[in-house]
C-alpha cells in the first residue's frame, strides 16, 4: 500500500473514531439533561403539592407550611443541578442555595415551635458511615 494510501486510511480512522466519540459525548448530555429535566419535574410537582395546604386560620403557621415545601423544592432542583450540571459558579449557587434554604426551613419550624427533622447527608454527599465520608471531610475543611 503505498505511504499516501496509508496517511489517508489513518485520517479516516481518525476521523471516525472522533465522530464516534462526539456522539457519545452528545448521547451523555442528552441522557444528563433528561436526567434533569425529569427530576425537576418531580420536585415541581411535590412542591406544588405540598404548597397546597388546607388553611388552619393561622397565618403564620399556614405562611410556615406552604413555604417549607416551597424551600424544599429548591433544595432539590439544586441536587439535580449538582448531580447533572458542569458550570463550577452554578454548582457553587447550588451548594448556596441547598444551605440556605435547610437554615429557612429550620427557622420556620423552630418559630412555630415544631420539632426539627433528623438531619441527614444531602443526596450528593456521602453518608456519614461511607468509607468515601472521612476522605471527603478532610478535603472539605477551611484551609488555614
Amino acid at each position: 500500500m503505498p505511504r499516501r494510501d496509508r496517511r489517508i486510511g489513518t485520517v479516516v480512522a481518525v476521523l471516525a473514531a472522533a465522530s464516534c466519540t462526539l456522539a457519545a459525548s452528545a448521547a451523555l448530555a442528552q441522557d444528563a439533561a433528561a436526567a434533569f429535566k425529569a427530576e425537576n419535574a418531580t420536585a415541581m410537582d411535590r412542591m406544588m403539592a405540598g404548597m397546597s395546604i388546607r388553611p388552619s386560620g393561622d397565618v403564620d403557621r399556614d405562611f410556615a407550611e406552604m413555604m417549607i415545601p416551597h424551600h424544599q423544592g429548591a433544595i432539590e432542583m439544586a441536587e439535580s443541578e449538582l448531580r447533572h450540571g458542569k458550570n463550577e459558579q452554578l454548582r457553587r449557587i447550588a451548594q448556596e442555595i441547598i444551605v440556605d434554604q435547610q437554615q429557612e426551613i429550620a427557622a420556620m419550624r423552630l418559630a412555630l415551635g415544631d420539632p426539627l427533622p433528623a438531619s441527614t447527608p444531602s443526596p450528593t454527599q456521602p453518608a456519614a458511615d461511607s468509607p468515601h465520608a472521612a476522605a471527603h471531610h478532610l478535603h472539605s475543611e477551611p484551609r488555614q
